[in-house]
C-alpha cells in the first residue's frame, strides 16, 4: 500500500491471479485446428502436390492429441493474389468468424496469400479473434509480437515474386500474340470447338445459329428481337441455357472471328494484384491476323453487317430544327419508319393511332404536321396504313411480274464511282503503309532491354493505330463497287424471282430488301424508289 503525504490518497496494489499450474481449462479442450493448402496451377504435375499437402496436414493434425481436426481448406489451380477468388480460403475465414476454428496451419506465407495487403488484413482480423496462424516454412506464429514485421517482409517478397512471374508470363503471351497465335475460349464461343489437331473447327449446328443471327439482322431485326426469338424457340446457348440477351447478339455480330480473322490483345490486365481487365484503347499494340481459322460467315456478309450496325448506331434520336418530335432512332418493328418521307417538306412520316367514336385506326403522318400543323408543311396528307401497305404490295407485284431490274442504273453508278476514284490518294496511302511497317520492323529488332521500355510500347501503339487507320482509308478508297452492287443486284433478283407469279402481300422484310425510300406525294399517290434505281408512282 502506498500513501501520498500531501493529498492523503492511498494506492492499493491488487496482485495478479497466479497462473494455474499445468494447462488451463481452455487448453484442456483440444484446439480445433484447420489447415489451408493451395497449388498455383491446375496442371497435372501439380495435382500430386495438392493431394500430398492435404494428406500431410490430415496426418499432422490427427497425430497430435491436443489438436482436433477442424477441416482441410484448399484451393486448386487458383491465383493467390485475390482472396475473394479463392472459395476455400474465404470459407475458412468465414468459419473463423463463426468460432469454428481455434488455429490455422499453412505451409508458407506465399501459400496463404501473395497479396501483401490481403495477407496483413486477414492476419490482423484473425489475431483479434484470438486465432493464430502457423506458417511452417518461415516459422512464424502470428500471435507473437514480432510476427507482423516478419509477415510484412515475407509478404512483400511473395508479392514481388508473383509480380515477376506475371511479367514473364505477360511477355510470353505478347510474343505469342505478335507471332499471330490465336487463342479461343471454346467454352463460351459459339460455333467452334477444339479439333483433333488442336486447331479450331466449326460445329455445324452452332454455325447454323450464327448464320441465322446474321441473316435476321440484315433482314431488319434488332438485337432484342433476335434474342427474343431464339429464347422463345429454346435455342441453346453456349452455357447450356436457352435465354438469350441483346448484348450477346451484338457481340456475335461484331466479332471478326466469325469471318476467319482475329484481332488480338483487345483487352489487357492492368496489374497482377487486382487483375483488373481493361479495354485496349491504344495503350498496347494490337495484332490483326487474317485467315487464322475457318470462317462461318462470308466476308461480304460480315462487312454488310458492320455497315448496318454503323448505320443504325448513327440514327440516334435527335431533334431536327423546327420540329418537336424526336426523330431517327432505328426501328426494327416497322420498315416504313425509316423509309417513308413527306414529298413536300422531306420530313419523315410517323406511325400514329387515331381513336374516333370508339374505333381505332392506324395512320402515317408527317412529323412537321404533327408538331406545327400547316405552318411549315401545308398539304401533306395522313395515310391509312392498310391503304399504304396495299399500294406498296401492288408496286412490288408489278415489278416482280412485268419489269426487269435496271442493270443500266447500277452500271452507271459503278462508272460514276470509278471516275471519282482518287488514284493519287491511293498511292500516298500505300507508300505510308510501307513506311510505317518498316519502322515497326526496325523497332522489333532492338535488343530486349530497349524492347521492354514503356516508351517503346507507347511508340508501337502509336504506329499500329496509324497503320490501321491508313489501311482503313485505303480499303475504303479501293472498295470494289462492282462487287458490292453485284451482291445487291443478286439479292434483288433472288427476291423478285421468288415473288414472280405469286400473290404478294405486304412484308416488312421484303420492303427493306427491295425499296430505298418512299415519298408521299398526295393523298392518292406515293412515289417508290427501288434499290436498283428505278422509280415508280403508285395510286393509293
Amino acid at each position: 500500500m502506498n500513501a501520498c503525504a500531501q493529498t492523503g490518497r492511498k494506492v492499493t496494489v491488487i496482485p495478479p491471479i497466479a497462473e494455474m499450474q499445468g494447462e488451463s481449462r481452455i487448453d484442456m479442450r483440444p484446439k480445433r485446428v484447420a489447415a489451408y493448402c493451395r497449388v498455383s496451377t491446375d496442371r497435372e504435375e501439380q495435382e500430386h502436390s495438392f493431394e500430398t499437402q492435404k494428406a500431410m496436414y490430415t496426418e499432422m493434425i490427427m497425430m497430435k492429441p491436443t489438436w482436433q481436426m477442424a477441416g482441410i481448406y484448399a484451393d486448386e489451380g487458383i491465383t493467390g493474389t485475390v482472396a475473394k477468388k479463392r472459395p476455400g480460403f474465404m470459407k475458412m475465414i468465414e468459419d473463423c468468424r463463426k468460432g469454428k476454428i481455434d488455429m490455422i496451419v499453412t505451409k508458407s506465407v506465399s501459400r496463404f496469400s501473395r497479396n501483401n495487403l490481403d495477407c496483413l488484413m486477414y492476419v490482423r482480423e484473425l489475431k483479434q479473434l484470438g486465432i493464430p496462424i502457423i506458417f511452417e516454412k518461415e516459422g512464424i506464429n502470428t500471435i507473437q509480437v514480432s510476427s507482423e514485421l516478419l509477415l510484412t517482409l515475407f509478404g512483400a517478397l511473395s508479392q514481388a515474386e508473383s509480380e515477376s512471374i506475371s511479367m514473364n508470363v505477360k511477355l510470353g503471351i505478347r510474343q505469342s500474340l505478335k507471332n499471330g497465335n490465336v487463342r479461343f475460349s471454346y467454352k463460351t464461343f459459339l460455333g467452334y470447338r477444339k479439333g483433333a489437331d488442336g486447331q479450331p473447327e466449326i460445329v455445324p449446328e452452332q454455325a447454323d445459329i450464327v448464320r441465322r443471327i446474321y441473316n435476321d439482322f440484315l433482314a431488319g431485326a434488332t438485337y432484342l428481337e433476335i434474342a427474343k426469338r431464339l429464347t422463345e424457340e429454346h435455342v441453346p446457348t453456349m452455357g447450356g441455357g436457352n435465354r438469350w440477351f441483346s448484348e450477346r447478339i451484338k457481340s456475335i455480330l461484331k466479332n471478326e472471328k466469325y469471318k476467319g480473322d482475329a484481332l488480338l490483345q483487345k483487352t489487357y490486365i492492368t496489374d497482377p494484384i487486382s487483375k483488373r481487365v481493361k479495354k485496349n484503347n491504344g495503350e498496347l499494340p494490337m495484332y490483326y491476323v487474317e485467315n487464322s481459322h475457318p470462317a462461318i460467315i462470308e466476308r461480304r456478309i460480315f462487312d454488310r453487317v458492320q455497315e448496318e450496325i454503323a448505320r443504325r448506331a448513327g440514327k440516334k434520336k435527335v431533334k431536327q430544327t423546327g420540329t418537336k418530335t424526336e426523330l431517327g432512332r432505328y426501328s426494327g418493328k416497322y420498315a416504313l419508319t425509316e423509309l417513308l418521307y413527306c414529298g413536300e417538306c422531306g420530313t419523315p412520316y410517323r406511325r400514329c393511332t387515331w381513336s374516333r367514336d370508339g374505333k381505332k385506326k392506324i395512320v402515317w403522318r408527317c412529323v412537321s404536321r404533327l408538331d406545327y400543323g400547316k405552318k411549315y408543311c401545308k398539304n401533306s396528307p395522313s395515310v391509312e396504313e392498310s391503304r399504304l401497305h396495299n399500294a406498296i404490295a401492288a408496286a412490288i407485284t408489278k415489278k416482280a411480274n412485268s419489269e426487269e431490274i435496271n442493270i443500266g442504273g447500277i452500271m452507271n453508278h459503278i462508272e460514276s464511282f470509278g471516275s471519282r476514284r482518287d488514284t493519287d490518294g491511293i498511292i500516298q496511302r500505300q507508300r505510308r503503309i510501307a513506311e510505317i511497317e518498316k519502322v515497326i520492323d526496325d523497332l522489333a529488332r532492338l535488343n530486349s532491354d530497349e524492347a521492354q521500355s514503356g516508351e517503346l510500347d507507347y511508340k508501337f501503339s502509336e504506329l499500329y493505330a496509324e497503320l490501321y487507320s491508313v489501311k482503313d482509308e485505303l480499303e475504303e478508297m479501293q472498295s470494289d463497287a462492282v462487287t458490292l452492287d453485284g451482291d445487291m443486284l443478286n439479292e434483288m433478283r433472288e427476291v423478285i424471282t421468288g415473288l414472280k407469279n405469286h400473290p404478294v402481300e405486304y412484308d416488312d422484310k421484303v420492303v427493306r430488301q427491295l425499296i430505298d425510300c418512299i415519298k408521299v406525294m398526295s393523298a392518292d399517290t406515293i412515289k417508290i424508289c427501288f434499290k436498283d434505281g428505278t422509280v415508280t408512282e403508285v395510286l393509293i
